[in-house]
């Protein structure tokens, strides 16, 4: 029977110790976080155009797989602090200094969001919106470099977290549609778009996107008094200064914006590469070069 007892107790200590293992609590919340957030990460990668193991590596990081204070407290998953333009709920926490700035949310989608406004907001992260979705390593790198955190070894840590957690999967996730007869599809140049039909205007299709007007005429270079063609690439993301194609002949009802939403190439490279004044209007059968 005392043997039994001792078998027993011997059990229930290494449970015990299995269960307050640091190694293996961190594994099970970082599941947990995979789970809860990929989500959120994928929707926001289809809208914004950064990876979705970006996104949930950096959460996993900055938010200690969303135990830290920041995240339980203010909902804060990203680290973002208040900076100048932030004008919502804050809270104070030390990092690089004491008593620093933190930007607060009501809820964690906020956080997800506010991030991916972050980066596509400021133009010290615009190169990363050329790199390729699934170039995870190329993004982390960047995200070291435009200063995203102070630490030296932030890339090697995120492509750590993906690579450990398989978390690329989630960048191979096909497109949805989003209702007929609007599909998202992906340009020759790695952007994200859909296709305007009749009917369409810029507030149907900002509601349906759930994107602000501003935020898809500004991606678009657009005003409100343009209207939308049948056909007409609407871009969920911001155009790239170059082209994939090295050149362009221009054709009959062509302009400078149309060819720029055709080629997905922002208006004002168009017209630098081609020495070609603002407003200026190529020539039917013009050659224009997009690189």
């Amino acid at each position: 029977m005392n043997q039994r007892r001792r078998v027993f107790s011997v059990f229930l200590i290494g449970m015990v110790w299995l269960a307050s293992s640091p190694q293996l609590m961190s594994q099970t919340d970082r599941e947990r976080y995979i789970e809860t957030h990929k989500d959120m990460a994928i929707a926001e990668m289809r809208q914004y155009g950064i990876p979705a193991s970006i996104t949930l590596a950096q959460g996993i990081l900055e938010s200690g797989n969303g135990k830290s204070r920041l995240a339980v407290a203010a909902r804060n998953h990203f680290g973002i602090k208040c900076h100048t333009d932030w004008d919502g709920e804050r809270v104070y926490h030390d990092d690089d200094r004491a008593d620093e700035c933190f930007r607060k949310y009501d809820k964690v989608e906020d956080s997800f969001r506010d991030h991916s406004l972050f980066l596509a907001d400021r133009g010290r992260y615009a190169f990363l919106f050329e790199l390729a979705m699934d170039d995870y390593r190329a993004w982390a790198k960047g995200l070291q470099k435009a200063g995203y955190a102070t630490n030296k070894k932030y890339a090697d840590l995120l492509i750590r977290i993906i690579e450990d957690n398989r978390l690329y999967r989630f960048d191979e996730v096909s497109d949805r549609q989003l209702s007929d007869p609007h599909e998202i599809r992906r340009h020759a140049v790695g952007l994200r778009f859909i296709q305007a039909v009749k009917g369409d205007t810029w507030e149907s299709l900002a509601a349906e996107l759930d994107m602000s007007v501003d935020r898809l005429l500004k991606y678009n270079e657009c005003s409100y008094d343009r209207g939308l063609l049948p056909g007409m690439f609407v871009f969920l993301q911001k155009k790239k200064r170059r082209s994939t194609r090295a050149d362009y002949r221009v054709q009959e009802g062509d302009d400078m914006y149309l060819i720029s939403q055709k080629m997905g190439i922002r208006l004002k490279y168009l017209y630098q590469r081609n020495d070609l004044a603002v407003g200026a209007q190529p020539a039917v059968g013009q050659l224009l070069n997009l690189r």
